[in-house]
């Protein structure tokens, strides 16, 4: 049996992170990335990357494919790196090939010094 811990490390262990300022760095160079929030509504409301696609985790694959080609490059985030990284395992699996997941979330962004839209 699995905790929740072993599941989030083995899904960190399919995926490839990227720090906040890799993401930054990327958002500057890459002029058609995709910056993915799969945080929930409520959470979104409260602040996100500017310019960033929300589609809650919950209906992610449901969604994504209409929103989302499968050769653009997207940076996924979350709250804290967690839901992110089951997120980008998920877009994986279905052929997405340029896929990330921003390490420490929009917590870590802010903490960076990162800009939000409200």
């Amino acid at each position: 049996m699995k905790s929740a811990a072993d599941l989030i490390a083995d899904a960190k262990a399919r995926i490839r992170e990227v720090s906040v300022d890799e993401t930054m760095q990327l958002i500057e160079t890459t002029p058609n990335l995709v910056l993915l929030d799969c945080r929930e509504p409520n959470e979104v409301n409260l602040a996100r990357l500017p310019k960033a696609l929300c589609i809650p985790r919950g209906i992610l694959e449901t969604n994504i494919e209409a929103a989302v080609p499968r050769d653009r490059p997207v940076v996924i985030y979350c709250a804290s790196g967690n839901r992110s990284a089951f997120a980008a395992a998920t877009l994986m699996e279905m052929g997405y090939t340029n896929v990330a997941s921003m390490r420490g979330g929009i917590r870590a962004w802010v903490d960076a010094g990162g800009d939000v839209e409200d």
